[in-house]
């Protein structure tokens, strides 16, 4: 039975109201980040990442811009306390960049952890261990005081062998379970930890880190911002002290935990690219980044190749990250509704009009170029569901062609039911076959072997025609132009009734050997629009070849 009845709030308020993170309306810089990839990311796995795998993730995170990198559990596994040997012996840490060692708050593992990172230039100690309550009373069993001084003894253990090894070391504690423990308690045990670590005789090189685990989503984001603030301003020594968030995905709603908690006081989000980790995952970076660039914040991470980055992340973890994800799914930026292809084709045309210098184009948030894709290939895509506009900005992008608008809308019909007949998405060479097929070179039943012009009253047009291959006949006939002269014959030769509606042409390319193109579109008696096109060297040509199309497309 989907019994909604035995599940309870789990979640705890602050004892005081908490809600100065509401008058804000955006967050105004990037946190530090702080990937945990190879930990959090790694463990998530079927199959774990090899020691090769990690250490070219490790690279693509060096590469991205991360300056903290949670490298592993050294005193867990053999394979992270060998990865975490390795990137030190072999020199891999950039001086710019600090790996981090996670260790539960326990003696022996403590000092395995130290041991693991002996002789790196400088490191983050992690240490941890649970508060909340489901924790305390079915797990440990054990009081409040006990739980404080698990974490307090962890932390003066931490202290103890940073001085003793000499090394540069930063600590960093988190109340494992932090959105089930009350707020007031987690606030109670990270203070103690923070009187045995004193920040305010650190430099600002050496804050020490308290991180607050979204360890299971159990609240909406507006509660989890409250607790963070009430966090931020209650801690000892804040001025002295990173406030970090590491949210996990249970409800869905990780990215907005970050933001409303960066919102809230937080300095540092640790988090995973595309969101990998157990359960539904962690917070996904690259969707917060990227969140923070569409709104002219600088992210301090560098997206720009976001191909290059899926298929590093896809070969290493063999995850797959789908379609839809934002930013870096292969359709995100995806148009196949027709009305939204109209909106794309017209927001870029107004801006390679008028160059504004803030990205406003309808329907995508971002410019896709700023991440390594194309318009052509990852914008406009053509199936059964799309309109004139994708047909004609695709038309016009790839192949040089300015339709008509009237005439983009008969393209657009004619790519609909191809799409809708095979089942299929269009390529954009399949949408020319279509307009060359449907719009262009029809000789059948009409075709125009022949014309001759004479200056007399206007333009005398001597048309050599065909019906159906039939015996061609000359039919002579005048107009105020050549085109209208062609148009009078056809009528005479043929009884046939309509208005030359519209005709556009133009270069497509600028030579002096260029083609030109001509479109025509003619009125039918009873309302119907038929179109054609004519491409030739001679404007004259290509407008008579375009007027057979159309006469024929009736």
């Amino acid at each position: 039975m989907f019994d909604y009845r035995k599940y309870k709030r789990q979640y705890y308020m602050p004892p005081v109201e908490c809600l100065d993170w509401v008058k804000k309306d955006h967050v105004e810089k990037a946190p530090i980040w702080c990937s945990v990839d190879l930990r959090d990311g790694n463990q998530s796995l079927v199959i774990p990442m090899s020691l090769e795998q990690k250490l070219r993730f490790y690279e693509l995170l060096i590469k991205l811009g991360f300056k903290e990198i949670e490298i592993g559990f050294p005193a867990a596994s053999e394979t992270e306390y060998v990865l975490c040997r390795t990137l030190i012996e072999r020199h891999m840490i950039p001086d710019d960049v600090t790996i981090q060692v996670l260790t539960q708050a326990r003696e022996h593992i403590i000092r395995k952890t130290f041991e693991a990172i002996k002789g790196a230039p400088h490191a983050i100690v992690h240490v941890y261990n649970s508060t909340s309550v489901a924790q305390r009373q079915q797990v440990f069993r054990k009081s409040k005081e006990d739980i404080k001084k698990l974490a307090t003894d962890g932390a003066q253990l931490l202290e103890d062998l940073g001085r003793e090894s000499g090394q540069d070391l930063r600590f960093e504690y988190s109340p494992e379970s932090f959105t089930g423990t009350e707020p007031e308690y987690a606030l109670e045990v990270c203070n103690a930890v923070l009187d045995i670590w004193h920040p305010d005789t650190l430099d600002d090189n050496h804050k020490p880190i308290i991180n607050l685990p979204v360890t299971v989503e159990l609240s909406e984001p507006h509660v989890f911002a409250q607790q963070v603030e009430y966090m931020s301003k209650n801690l000892k020594y804040r001025d002295h002290v990173v406030l970090s968030l590491h949210p996990h995905n249970d409800r869905g709603e990780g990215a907005a935990d970050s933001m409303l908690g960066l919102l809230a006081g937080a300095d540092r989000i640790e988090g995973t690219l595309f969101g990998n980790g157990e359960r539904t995952g962690n917070v996904d970076v690259v969707t917060l980044a990227m969140d923070l660039y569409s709104q002219g914040v600088d992210p301090k991470l560098d997206f720009s190749d976001m191909p290059e980055i899926t298929e590093t992340y896809e070969e290493c973890t063999g995850m797959k990250v789908y379609e839809r994800t934002p930013y870096a799914g292969q359709l995100v930026f995806a148009a196949f509704s027709g009305s939204h292809q109209d909106a794309i084709a017209k927001g870029m045309k107004w801006r390679n009009e008028r160059h504004p210098d803030k990205w406003t184009v309808p329907y995508l948030p971002i410019d896709p170029k700023d991440v390594g894709r194309s318009y052509d290939a990852d914008v406009i895509r053509i199936n059964s569901q799309s309109g004139k506009g994708g047909v004609g900005y695709i038309l016009e992008t790839k192949f040089g062609l300015t339709l008509p608008k009237k005439m983009k809308e008969a393209m657009g019909y004619a790519c609909k039911a191809v799409s809708d007949r095979k089942h299929e998405e269009l390529q954009p060479d399949e949408i020319f076959e279509i307009f060359k097929s449907e719009f262009e070179g029809l000789s059948d039943p009409i075709d125009i072997t022949e014309v001759h012009f004479e200056q007399i009253d206007g333009i005398t047009a001597h048309v050599t025609s065909s019906y159906n291959d039939e015996t061609p006949t000359v039919t002579d006939a005048t107009g105020n132009g050549r085109l209208d002269a062609v148009s009078n014959a056809l009528k005479k030769a043929y009884n046939l009734d309509y208005t030359l509606d519209t005709y556009t042409e133009h270069a497509l390319e600028k030579s002096s050997s260029s083609r030109a193109i001509a479109y025509v579109g003619l009125k039918w008696p009873d309302g119907k629009m038929t179109w054609g096109a004519g491409l030739d060297p001679d404007i004259i040509k290509a407008s008579i070849d375009a007027l057979v199309t159309a006469v024929n497309n009736r």
